[in-house]
């Protein structure tokens, strides 16, 4: 009997998927049943071939061989992960192979993945896509009910290839023309640049800002604040000026000139995308975005209780509206009080305007699954995430907002003073999404009502704008189109690996290295306006509206052009971290680093690999007095831990497992219990060279 081969991007999916379709024998590759074969990959298996695999001089970095432009770009197995590759490879070579089923994740990089992996092994048969937006049972089954021809998602793909040759290109040629001019490990992208650049911006407008001392004058009128108005401006920038004027009016009565009371209506918020999910967590948690991205994975692909995570959209789809009282009764046990007067309103959805199939693209808003919520089995951080995501969704079926403004003018001797208030008249939705502040009644006021004050002059000065928090960087990142709601998280973390920022208590912090980074590249890459409009065209592409072939001859052109103007640059750029050591091997200057083990002295020729630490090494050992880490020695008698602090003193046990650190993290990564989201094997292993290998 002729099977189907079905293709996960991991794991822990491909066993929920191969549970589903009844696939219970289980192989050290695959599982298979009846009419199904389900393997899967560990993220991507395939990359796009490295410099010296079109020519071995290119290993070594020099600045006169570039621009390094294949003219047609290959693709290469990532040797780290060839035993899966090799094990998709056998499989498809299967006579009762009759189709492959895509089932990575349901996006442009899963599309990529998997397509990668099927031109490798030159698949000829038919080509079929699941193309889901939950991983519960339910969902899983009715994808592989409603399969779609993988010729649909083709356009996808050259988007897929488009973004990635496009990031080669001119991340790779740049990092190292960059690296090679100025003897530095400099990295540039067309994502993480802009980004950086707009930190450094915020950067300077703090550095010269100048404070400016203003007054303002408010009146007390029993527990009614009005404040001194001119023209709609409350600050006064001259001290005199302030000065007469209180003294003028401080003992005089004020007149009501006017009340005016609006009644108005705040519409129900709509469920999260990504990005807005973790502005919202950094904000009430101070989740950074790869957190939140980690978490929320988790939720979908383990827990199973909330719907695709990397969607840019806010809306629903029509269709939709059948699901929404399983969804409640999925919820009820931790949101009783909530969910029983909505079941029994017949799960009637308040807010219309979310169910909008135009505004939905390739997944919609995220929301809660049909599956049952135990809340006992989540995490702290999973039930704060989920709880998020909840409310938004229970906000849809009740209510706007009613709240009235009112806005009372005062007049004291010929100077206006304004009051305005907010006050809900009915919660509505609000009353799911957080807890109402009781107020007390707003006095009412009659036109032309003398009324005793009491004024207070106070001088305030003003204040610089703050540092990007990761709230406001991915408002920012949104606003200008940088990156896509999955990949923003990723470029973040990234700047802040590369030593370009750093983070300190929550805001991003730029580091000489970035600031001198900025005054060395391309003035064009610095721009969010170019990458947005690459954005604009890859999303073009994966409609069907751009052509991939104009684009890519337009990345080329450009690479050719920030390579030729960083060879013809006449910047310097100095180490802000050199010392005064030097190196024992080559004789040049030592450079500090921090690590995550610690400082680190490294050599600042790139081509000698001299390494040593500054500080002892840190164990994962605490202290039994301090509980702080414990650093790591090894004397006469052997390893031992040692409290600087306390001097405390504990003999290292024999070491009984030979397992490697890698595999440690790699098994840990993998496993069925922490499978882990969006950064493949090959990744991981490539990323652990590197630093071995600095």
């Amino acid at each position: 009997m002729m099977k189907s081969l079905v293709l996960a991007e991991k794991p822990s999916v491909a066993r929920e998927i191969a549970r589903v379709l009844g696939c219970r024998e289980q192989h050290k590759h695959y599982f298979e049943g009846p009419k199904y074969i389900v393997t899967w990959a560990l993220g991507h298996l395939i990359e796009l071939k490295m410099p010296e695999h079109y020519n071995p001089a290119y290993k070594t970095w020099r600045l006169e061989d570039l621009p390094i432009i294949p003219e047609n770009m290959g693709l290469n197995v990532i040797r780290q992960t060839s035993h899966r590759f090799r094990a998709i490879e056998t499989l498809a070579k299967r006579s009762d192979m009759k189709n492959c089923i895509i089932a990575t994740d349901a996006g442009r990089e899963g599309e990529l993945v998997a397509r990668w992996i099927l031109q490798k092994i030159r698949w000829k048969k038919p080509l079929l896509r699941l193309w889901i937006s939950s991983q519960t049972d339910q969902a899983i089954r009715d994808g592989f009910q409603h399969l779609k021809p993988g010729k649909q998602f083709e356009r996808l793909y050259e988007s897929a290839v488009c973004r990635a040759e496009a990031d080669w290109l001119i991340g790779l040629n740049v990092t190292r023309a960059l690296t090679t001019k100025y003897n530095e490990p400099l990295s540039a992208g067309r994502v993480q640049t802009p980004t950086l650049a707009m930190m450094i911006e915020r950067e300077k407008e703090i550095q010269s800002f100048k404070p400016t001392p203003y007054w303002t004058i408010r009146a007390n009128v029993g527990s009614v604040v009005a404040f001194w108005e001119r023209n709609g401006e409350k600050r006064m920038f001259s001290k005199e000026l302030a000065e007469q004027l209180y003294e003028k009016l401080k003992n005089k009565q004020a007149t009501v000139i006017s009340v005016e009371r609006k009644t108005k209506k705040e519409p129900q918020s709509l469920p999260y995308d990504l990005t807005e999910l973790q502005r919202e967590a950094n904000k009430r948690f101070g989740f950074s975005a790869k957190k939140t991205l980690s978490v929320l994975q988790r939720l979908y692909e383990h827990y199973k209780l909330v719907t695709y995570p990397r969607t840019d959209s806010r809306y629903l789809t029509t269709d939709m509206e059948s699901t929404m009282a399983d969804r409640l009764e999925a919820m009820r046990s931790g949101y009783l009080d909530e969910v029983a007067p909505l079941l029994k309103n017949k799960a009637k959805v308040v807010a219309r305007r979310v169910f909008h199939n135009e505004k939905v693209t390739d997944h919609h808003a995220i929301i809660p699954t049909e599956e049952r919520l135990d809340i006992s089995k989540l995490s702290a951080d999973e039930r704060k995430l989920y709880d998020l995501i909840a409310r938004r969704f229970l906000a849809l079926f009740y209510p706007a907002c009613d709240y009235e403004t009112i806005h009372v003018v005062f007049d004291i001797d010929g100077e206006a003073f304004v009051a305005r208030e907010t006050r809900v008249v009915n919660a509505g939705f609000r009353r799911v999404l957080e807890k109402q502040e009781e107020k007390g009644t707003f006095p009412t006021f009659m036109k032309g009502q003398m009324i005793s004050v009491i004024l207070e002059k106070k001088e305030v000065l003003t204040e610089p704008p703050l540092r990007y928090s990761e709230a406001d960087l991915l408002s920012q990142m949104e606003k200008y189109g940088l990156g896509t709601p999955a990949t923003r998280a990723e470029i973040i973390e990234r700047l802040v690996e590369t030593e370009t920022v750093e983070r300190k208590n929550g805001r991003f912090y730029p580091t000489p290295k970035g600031k001198q980074l900025i005054e060395l590249v391309n003035e064009e890459l610095k721009s969010p306006q170019l990458t947005a409009r690459w954005e604009k065209e890859l999303e073009a592409i994966a409609r069907g509206n751009g052509d991939p072939k104009t684009f890519l001859q337009h990345i080329r052109k450009q690479t050719e052009r920030l390579v030729t103007e960083i060879k013809q640059s006449d910047r310097t750029y100095r180490a802000h971290n050199l010392t005064g050591s030097m190196c024992p091997e080559c004789g040049s200057f030592l450079k500090e680093r921090a690590t995550k083990e610690g400082r680190m002295l490294v050599c600042s020729n790139m081509t000698c690999r001299f390494r040593k630490r500054k500080d002892p090494k840190l164990s994962n050992r605490r202290c039994p007095q301090c509980k702080k880490r414990m650093e790591i020695h090894e004397g006469k008698a052997g390893v031992y831990f040692q409290c600087r602090l306390c001097n405390v003193i504990e003999k290292a046990e024999e070491k009984k497992a030979t397992i490697s650190r890698n595999d440690r993290a790699l098994l840990k990564k993998y496993s069925a219990e922490n499978d882990s989201f969006g950064t493949s094997l090959g990744d991981l292993l490539k990323q652990a060279l590197e630093k071995k290998n600095e």
